[in-house]
């Protein structure tokens, strides 16, 4: 073998496994085709439960002192949702995906991993105890895994020939990075033709003036996805939608994407896995594209480490699809009623604009805005683990307790599960698995509860956690 594991694809989520991966101990290439890191801002906001993820492996302090990046309010269907003070304790920001990238490629150089450039994928052929990759360069590599993080038009996807059922593309709009003169308003504004732009803080250019991410769609918008945006038909849409109280300054990027909705059938295809946009693609409605991409790597990292080192349970593997599979899909359905909501492509439907009516009016419920604030902030999840029925903390992030000199998110950055232990009860049980499992005994405050190298809670209460243990964290030593 020449590596453990092979990770194609170079973005957020193929940095945010090779990340965990160096943490879990375990050998890694990434590899990429692109001669050098992309310079597009592409995505631009990173929800609630991403940068609980990055703040458990102690990334996050150092990622938000690379420069100013606001909290910024989340929405629904263009809807504001207003912030719930304490409702998240790390509510959104404005980070552009470049800069998460250009962090994480800093970042993982220190600990020396540096990308393989210019490593096109061509082909791969696995068997029972590895996979070999093919590049257009002639070089070749065999690893134990390989892991697709290569973006919506997956090359190994297409090599697997993966099922990635969905919508197509029916109409596009132009997505720019800008900076804007004027009172550009948060968020979406419509105007009586069917028009619409959308406006999201991007932090700061290097000389300190704010940049913004402005989407514009709606009637008369959808062009053919190889036509150039120009700063006329920028201009043209600002004028628009908001007269002259908003022009244009600079237009630093642009191009058009897509309502297209596909999820690939398997996340797992024997020991070849496909996360973020290799796996799922949708409008980029609230960010959830980037953010649900690094949420596959966080919970597909561990899981690999454990079984390269050889304790991995039965099937701890296929705990991936069925637990992140879901997810996609749920975002995928949210993504959808959010674009049929606002009226993505600018029908006026009296029936569509009554029914946004009523949706905004019930948006204003505080029980509505909790509910959308914790599905669009990935603090809604809950994974179907065993035992979810027996204790309301199973399957769900775990509470960010203070335990003393400690906080849980610190102590998950060990890349190790947690266990914790108020009452020194568990000592003898969990001693078998001290090289996987870290106990915190008196002084924790809190119940007990087995949580897994990803901050989720896989046991909790009072009964006997061996059977946790065994089932999350396998056999004892």
């Amino acid at each position: 073998m020449d590596t453990d594991v092979l990770i194609v694809g170079a973005g957020p989520t193929g940095m945010m496994l090779a990340n965990e991966l160096l943490t879990a101990g375990v050998s890694t290439v990434l590899a990429d085709k692109l001669s050098q890191r992309s310079d597009l801002s592409r995505a631009g906001g990173v929800q609630s439960r991403t940068l609980e993820a990055l703040d458990q492996r102690g990334l996050l302090e150092p990622l938000l002192a690379t420069g100013e990046h606001p909290v910024i309010t989340g929405h629904f269907a263009g809807i504001p949702l207003p912030f719930h003070a304490n409702r998240h304790r790390l509510p959104w920001r404005a980070l552009p995906q470049v800069e998460i990238e250009g962090f994480f490629e800093k970042h993982l150089a220190e600990h020396g991993l540096h990308a393989r450039r210019d490593h096109e994928l061509v082909g791969l052929a696995q068997d029972d105890d590895g996979v070999t990759a093919a590049f257009a360069n002639g070089a070749t590599l065999r690893a134990r895994y390989l892991v697709a993080t290569d973006g919506a038009h997956s090359t190994v996807r297409s090599l697997l020939r993966a099922g990635f059922p969905g919508q197509p593309g029916t109409v596009t709009i132009a997505v720019a990075d800008v900076r804007l003169g004027g009172d550009a308003p948060a968020s979406h504004t419509w105007n009586e033709d069917g028009q619409w732009a959308a406006v999201f803080p991007l932090g700061t250019d290097p000389q300190g003036r704010p940049l913004r991410r402005l989407v514009l769609g709606g009637t008369g918008r959808s062009l053919p996805r190889e036509i150039p945006v120009t700063e006329d038909e920028i201009r043209h849409g600002l004028s628009t939608v908001f007269g002259t109280r908003v022009h244009l300054l600079e237009l630093r990027y642009a191009s058009r994407i897509t309502n297209a909705s596909r999820q690939v059938e398997q996340y797992r295809h024997g020991r070849v896995f496909l996360a973020g946009d290799a796996a799922h693609v949708h409008l980029p409605l609230g960010g959830q594209g980037m953010n649900t991409g690094m949420q596959d790597a966080f919970n597909l990292g561990w899981k690999l480490g454990a079984a390269v080192h050889g304790w991995a349970p039965e099937n701890l593997l296929d705990t991936y699809h069925a637990e992140r599979h879901p997810v996609g899909a749920a975002v995928l359905r949210n993504v959808r009623a959010q674009s049929l909501l606002m009226d993505w492509a600018g029908t006026r439907d009296p029936e569509v604009l009554a029914a946004r009516e009523i949706f905004t009016d019930m948006a204003q419920l505080p029980d509505a805005q909790r509910h959308l604030a914790d599905l669009m902030s990935g603090m809604a999840i809950r994974y179907p683990l065993h035992g979810t029925e027996a204790h309301s903390l199973v399957g769900r992030p775990a509470p960010d307790l203070d335990l003393g000199p400690s906080r849980v998110h610190e102590l998950l950055r060990s890349g190790h599960g947690i266990l914790l232990d108020p009452g020194d009860t568990f000592a003898g049980v969990a001693g078998p698995w001290s090289d996987r499992v870290d106990r915190v005994g008196q002084g924790a405050r809190t119940e007990p509860m087995l949580i897994r190298p990803d901050g989720y809670v896989c046991w909790a209460g009072a009964a006997d956690p061996e059977p946790a243990l065994n089932r999350w964290f396998g056999e004892p030593r």
